[in-house]
């Protein structure tokens, strides 16, 4: 990786000092010999070195190469070095000045970007650990309590109240379950160089295998489903897409109170399939939808919720993210909430697709 870098910087400075020669040649043969333009042209050089390459020694060297470069073959006399004329010599002598500067100006604002970048990472991890050790302590304490009651009160208990009880710890248990998984597919995803293995997915395939999973958790709660006519493949990881509609379809069955309909709406536009969520619930409030992907939410306190539903959504934007895609979500208070994203499909897929058929 090293190796790799000191090459690509090497390059960089190379391509950045020739094409400070080129320019100034260039406007020399259309403007005549204007010796003040060289040393402009090749400050932008060093300028640009310094921004895209790593630590300060690059940018020195391309001031150094700079100032010899003027001197040579741009100051009189030409075509020879000369540093004994107090003009050459006090050219050169800004020229390096001016161009050190501007190589540490610009590696110290790349240092102080990367402090920075390094900064929200860490709260974004101090928020998450926060949020996952609530929604993770929460249910095992409930789990406990459960268990324990049982077990104390084995003679005592009456079946309907232990099958409620077991009941309770076992829907607890499937939640964890759940965390875990979501933890672990943002363990399958780095934030610095995403990568996703993606193979060609049938769309109806897909959906039906997440309403079938949904049915089973949640045979109470129908879900009307809407979908082109067309035959349609999208390139995607389908395990991590089919955590994403049901962990949007989870959260509307446990937070939008008073939802009577369920929609999950799925529909082209261009090159692009459009997948919609869609409940008839309370809504969100707008302060929050400015947090919903994020994983924390600061105006609402710990305790005052049993299961978080801000993992569930954090995972589904770092999915979706890796897939290249985007996800927003609406919403109006009384009204319902709608979360849509978008994943590219390709055309020679879809050919393909339709020659087998």
């Amino acid at each position: 990786m090293k190796k790799q870098t000191l090459v690509r910087d090497a390059t960089v400075m190379l391509l950045a000092l020739f094409a400070a020669y080129a320019m100034v040649m260039l406007t020399q043969a259309v403007m005549g010999r204007i010796e003040g333009v060289a040393m402009l042209i090749f400050m932008l050089a060093v300028f640009v070195t310094s921004m895209y390459t790593e630590g300060y020694a690059w940018g020195v060297a391309a001031s150094l190469i700079s100032v010899l470069a003027v001197n040579f073959a741009f100051l009189s006399p030409y075509f020879a070095f000369n540093f004994t004329l107090s003009e050459n010599l006090f050219s050169g002598l800004v020229m390096l000045v001016v161009s050190i500067m501007t190589s540490t100006l610009t590696t110290r604002i790349k240092k102080q970007e990367q402090l920075r970048m390094e900064s929200e990472k860490e709260k974004m991890r101090a928020n998450l650990l926060r949020a996952v050790s609530h929604d993770l302590r929460t249910p095992l304490t409930s789990i406990y309590g459960a268990c324990s009651t049982v077990i104390e009160n084995y003679d005592s208990l009456d079946k309907e109240k232990s099958i409620k009880l077991l009941g309770e710890a076992c829907s607890d248990a499937q939640w964890l379950t759940r965390m875990v998984e979501n933890l672990l597919s943002v363990t399958r995803i780095d934030s610095e160089k995403v990568t996703v293995q993606k193979t060609p997915t049938v769309l109806d395939e897909l959906l039906d295998t997440v309403l079938v999973k949904f049915r089973k958790r949640y045979p109470e709660i129908p879900v009307e489903l809407e979908t082109p006519d067309a035959f349609i493949v999208i390139p995607m990881d389908s395990m991590l897409i089919q955590q994403v509609l049901m962990n949007l379809l989870e959260n509307a069955a446990l937070h939008a109170e008073g939802m009577t309909k369920l929609t999950l709406k799925v529909f082209t536009v261009g090159n692009r399939a459009v997948f919609e969520v869609t409940d008839d619930g309370c809504g969100i409030p707008r302060e929050r939808l400015k947090t919903l992907f994020s994983g924390t939410d600061p105006d609402v306190p710990a305790d005052s919720r049993k299961h978080g539903m801000g993992i569930g959504l954090s995972v589904c934007a770092a999915i979706i993210k890796a897939h290249g895609g985007e996800i927003k979500a609406e919403s109006r208070l009384g009204e319902g909430t709608t979360i849509r994203f978008w994943l590219e499909t390709e055309e020679i897929e879809m050919e393909d697709a339709e020659d087998e058929q």
